[in-house]
């Protein structure tokens, strides 16, 4: 009597997340693939007065006019880049969608839960924490973006 034996079996707990990377002043970022909904170059946003410095203007997408953040302002970086060579990624969260404006879009990365480490606290006075997770692929070091923290609240968004 032989007994077979399957090795082809993948641990249950296996689950990945599906991550949209990009360069943000240089640096590696992501959101979750489940909320983007397009990506966009060349697109020109038309600013609005009594905006936040981060809130870069508004573009019409079919019809739909979407704030666009200038996510390297909202981050804290200082940046001086023609707005033409950016690119556009268009998100959705909740009843909400929005464009954060990148340097580049570089790559799909299927990342495994176990492998996302929350990022450690920094500074008590930090009003919000951009970055839900961390995680590294090929020796980069890839910053996940919690949405909710980037998009402004409703009566900050435009004048």
């Amino acid at each position: 009597m032989t007994e077979e034996v399957n090795e082809s079996v993948t641990p249950v707990d296996a689950e990945e997340k599906e991550l949209l990377s990009f360069l943000v002043g240089g640096q590696d970022y992501s959101v979750d693939i489940m909320s983007v909904r397009e990506i966009r170059s060349g697109a020109s946003a038309t600013s609005l007065p009594h905006s936040p410095n981060y809130v870069r203007g508004v573009i019409n997408l079919r019809g739909t006019v979407l704030p666009i953040i200038d996510l390297a302002k909202r981050l804290g970086m200082e940046t001086d880049l023609d707005e033409s060579r950016n690119v556009i990624i268009v998100v959705a969260v909740e009843d909400r969608t929005f464009g954060l404006m990148v340097d580049a879009v570089s790559d799909i990365l299927s990342i495994p839960e176990h492998e996302m480490q929350t990022p450690p606290e920094m500074r008590a006075d930090v009003e919000r924490n951009f970055v839900s997770a961390l995680t590294i692929v090929k020796d980069r070091m890839i910053r996940i973006l919690d949405l909710d923290a980037v998009m402004p609240p409703n009566r900050e968004e435009a004048a």
